[in-house]
């Protein structure tokens, strides 16, 4: 049946159809094997022309239906990897375990973990409209690997793919009703040192966690001033030294680079009493209020008596630990003077890992303007030289700037206006997506993003909004039809 002539019910639980078939797949950033083969076969069985890359990218080739075979060629694309975050006392192993599925009248959602509906609904979306769509052009679906961690399906795709292309759909935004027409560039930045250790040589040893903040995409909402538990961690505990003898046996937080980190927990040896260190975190909570409290509900620092057969960090590398975290910038650096209200420069210290005598600091920044993710490159590089630490630096993703004569901005604006009976918003966002990779191989391409409404997307909050499935895909169904017509 058309998609035209389908009711919404009968559109969203088609799409939702194919979103629980990948729910069910483990797919964590860097291990899309799995689901890389099983849509590879799907499609397959589908009649589509397929292939999968050497990194399990997957470009599938549609045919355009009749008398629509001249019409120039449409990509959908999105990305099958997820971030994979797991609520606190939730037992989840994201290379193994499947996403659970639970529903509302209003809401999909997860038990106890991220969704993945960043960008699980884009690529079952592309699918569905594959099936169905009666009037379009030669389509192509592209599906990347590794978007979350570093992009590295968008840059491994062969410029060949995108070539042919005239138009570029991209699945990835969080808002049924908002185009976007540009988005940040990106760098992943990694410091890393070996610790050198010592026994322990003070008399009580503590766990302190830090609990209850927002967290989310260090893109969408970082211009929010969410609070970062990694940061909220680290300045208690020297809040702590201070106050008396304090060894660091162990440092954790976050959950990934691209997320603001809800979570931190250490563990430590003290000369201090339990009373002191509660007097010391009480005065960090006001600390943490005063500083966020407009976008904050609340922070939790749980202090427990524990026994560790670990030794500590010597009092340099820890010292070199805490000014680490202290001097990098987390949250908004500057706004944009070329678009009001939106976020230009942030950064994100989104996770430290220590196992072993190793510690990792993942660091996140992200700007339009690329000659200012340039800066915190180098910026990163003066840090690490200073503190002690190596750093690895991951390839810098370029941004993708609005192209103000888009053709296909024009017609998703124009059928969105008909079909909801309000106007669209267009607009850049301060996250990062694929594009700007895309336009490095087909400068000519003509693209946009647009995406299914998601809340509280990589965090166990994340949830998606039923009701802007059929809008989703009545628009890109018209936008394929107008397409097809316009140029046939």
């Amino acid at each position: 049946m058309a998609i035209e002539k389908m009711t919404e019910e009968e559109i969203r639980e088609g799409v939702l159809k194919e979103f629980e078939k990948l729910a069910a797949i483990p797919r964590p950033s860097g291990h899309e094997k799995g689901v890389s083969d099983f849509l590879k076969g799907y499609l397959t069985e589908l009649g589509y022309s397929v292939t999968q890359d050497s990194v399990y990218n997957l470009v599938a080739d549609i045919p355009a239906t009749k008398d629509c075979e001249k019409a120039p060629r449409t990509v959908l694309q999105g990305h099958m990897d997820m971030v994979c975050v797991a609520a606190h006392g939730v037992t989840y192993q994201p290379k193994t375990d499947p996403i659970r599925l639970k529903r509302t009248a209003e809401y999909l959602m997860a038990e106890g973990t991220s969704l993945g509906a960043d960008d699980g609904i884009g690529v079952a979306e592309a699918i569905f409209l594959a099936k169905n769509s009666d009037s379009h052009g030669p389509l192509r679906i592209i599906f990347t690997v590794d978007e979350e961690r570093g992009m590295e399906g968008a840059i491994n795709l062969a410029a060949k793919n995108l070539e042919d292309v005239s138009y570029l759909i991209n699945c990835d935004s969080e808002n049924y009703d908002e185009l976007t027409v540009g988005s940040a560039g990106i760098v992943d930045l990694t410091f890393r040192r070996e610790l050198k250790r010592t026994p322990v040589t003070l008399p009580s040893a503590y766990t302190l966690s830090v609990k209850g903040l927002k967290g989310g995409h260090s893109g969408e909402r970082i211009g929010d001033g969410r609070g970062n538990a990694i940061k909220a961690l680290a300045s208690a505990l020297r809040a702590l030294q201070e106050k008396g003898q304090v060894e660091l046996i162990s440092f954790a937080g976050g959950t990934a680079r691209n997320a603001i980190p809800s979570t931190a927990k250490a563990v430590f040896a003290t000369s201090l009493s339990a009373e002191e260190i509660q007097a010391v975190l009480k005065e960090e909570e006001s600390r943490f209020l005063a500083k966020y409290g407009n976008a904050e509900t609340g922070i939790d620092f749980v202090l427990e008596k524990t026994e560790s057969e670990e030794d500590a960090l010597i009092a340099g590398d820890a010292m070199r630990l805490f000014r680490l975290l202290s001097i990098l910038h987390s949250g908004t650096y500057a706004m944009s003077t070329v678009i009001p209200g939106l976020v230009e420069t942030s950064a994100n210290l989104g996770v430290v890992t220590m196992e072993g005598d190793t510690v990792e600091v993942a660091f996140f920044p992200r700007s339009s303007v690329d000659a200012k993710v340039d800066d915190f490159r180098r910026y990163a590089k003066d840090v690490a030289d200073l503190t002690g630490f190596t750093l690895e630096v991951g390839t810098q993703s370029p941004g993708w700037k609005e192209n103000k004569s888009s053709n296909l901005a024009k017609i998703m604006t124009e059928v969105f206006e008909k079909q909801n009976g309000k106007p669209m918003k267009v607009a850049s966002i301060h996250a990062g997506l694929e594009c700007g990779w895309h336009l490095r191989k087909n400068p000519k391409l003509d693209m946009v993003s647009i995406g299914v409404t998601t809340l509280d997307i990589h965090s166990p909050k994340e949830r998606l909004e039923l009701k802007t499935i059929a809008p989703q895909v009545r628009l890109i169904d018209e936008a394929l039809r107008r397409i097809a017509t316009e140029k046939a």
